[in-house]
């Protein structure tokens, strides 16, 4: 049997989605059960039967925190995938980040060994990857520098990372991805599905960095593809394109019939908005729209080498320009 983490978010619900398509058994966990109506949305995009496959799936309502309701979840569980995790580049939110994306991760990682799992695939992201000297493109074994000024979230989804990799130490098999943004439908009040939702509303600017691009199907195909293989204790990049943010931008605004950005913001710009939001946030409680480190990630330039996972699985990815037409047309149909 199967065990999905994180099976109310986006990769996880396209995870389930797959993997119940495919007649497996599945196990998923959830924390309320307000979001467990994003799993039936994101169903809904692709058949007119979700909800007999919402139903073949077995919900355990549970924390990554709570031990004992985890121990339960692990019940008869011989594969699994842990999606969940807390996202946020705000600095005042590290504690929380720490405990659901590092002492979480930890949980998992004990409990698996302490079950004989047979394997663990772990969902990390490309913030867990080091940064390059001198523009290199970026891999698998670009050195992760704790020295450097990273932010929050980067922090501890590399801490999570080293909890993976001590369980392989303890015996546990292991693979870990590090996607870019991942591209999908059914979820729009955060991650991307959020920048389609923004972009039909109107964005202005543009900036000057470069983004690392993945389609949410790439993605489930590629861990369901590395749990059935030999595959063990390696981690994989999973960006299929790096693009301008202008492009980005630009073509998520056609994708949903809206005005396209055409006004650079410029660092100078960018670095008294992100002030005006700490003001912002100091006086009104509101959470931060726009920091520091989110700044310097809109503004710097990287590109990302897919090499090892192309390699290794013999994969080839969708074309981002098709996967934002495609999650593009269903917003528009649910607006």
């Amino acid at each position: 049997m199967i065990l999905v983490t994180g099976g109310t978010g986006l990769v996880g619900s396209h995870l389930l989605y797959k993997l119940v398509s495919n007649n497996e058994k599945v196990r998923a966990i959830y924390r309320t059960e307000a979001k467990l109506a994003q799993v039936n949305a994101v169903f809904a995009n692709y058949t007119e039967s979700y909800e007999n496959l919402f139903n073949a799936i077995e919900w355990i309502k549970a924390d990554l925190l709570d031990i004992p309701a985890l121990e339960d979840a692990f019940t008869g569980i011989d594969y699994v995938y842990h999606c969940a995790a807390f996202v946020s580049f705000e600095p005042d939110k590290y504690q929380l980040l720490r405990k659901t994306n590092i002492e979480g991760t930890a949980n998992i990682v004990n409990i698996c060994l302490a079950k004989n799992i047979k394997k663990l695939c772990y969902v990390s992201s490309i913030a867990a990857l080091g940064k390059p000297i001198n523009n290199a493109t970026i891999d698998e074994e670009t050195a992760w520098n704790p020295e450097d000024d990273n932010n929050v979230y980067a922090i501890t989804k590399y801490g999570a990372e080293i909890e993976v990799w001590r369980g392989t130490q303890e015996g546990l098999n292991a693979v870990i991805v590090n996607p870019g943004v991942i591209l999908g439908a059914g979820i729009w009040k955060y991650g991307s599905g959020s920048l389609f939702k923004r972009a039909y509303k109107g964005i202005k600017y543009y900036t000057s960095g470069t983004i690392g691009l993945v389609d949410v199907k790439d993605v489930t195909n590629i861990l369901i593809q590395l749990m059935a293989s030999n595959i063990n204790n390696e981690r994989f990049v999973l960006v299929a394109e790096t693009w301008h943010y202008k492009n980005f931008l630009q073509s998520l605004a056609t994708s949903v019939n809206a005005k396209i950005p055409k006004k650079l913001a410029s660092k100078k710009l960018l670095n008294l908005a992100w002030r005006l939001d700490w003001v912002k946030h100091k006086l009104t409680g509101k959470r931060r729209q726009l920091t520091k480190h989110l700044t310097t990630t809109l503004t710097s330039n990287k590109t990302y080498s897919n090499t090892k996972i192309k390699t290794a699985l013999n994969y080839e990815f969708k074309a981002v320009s098709d996967s934002i037409t495609e999650v593009g047309y269903l917003f528009l149909k649910e607006v």
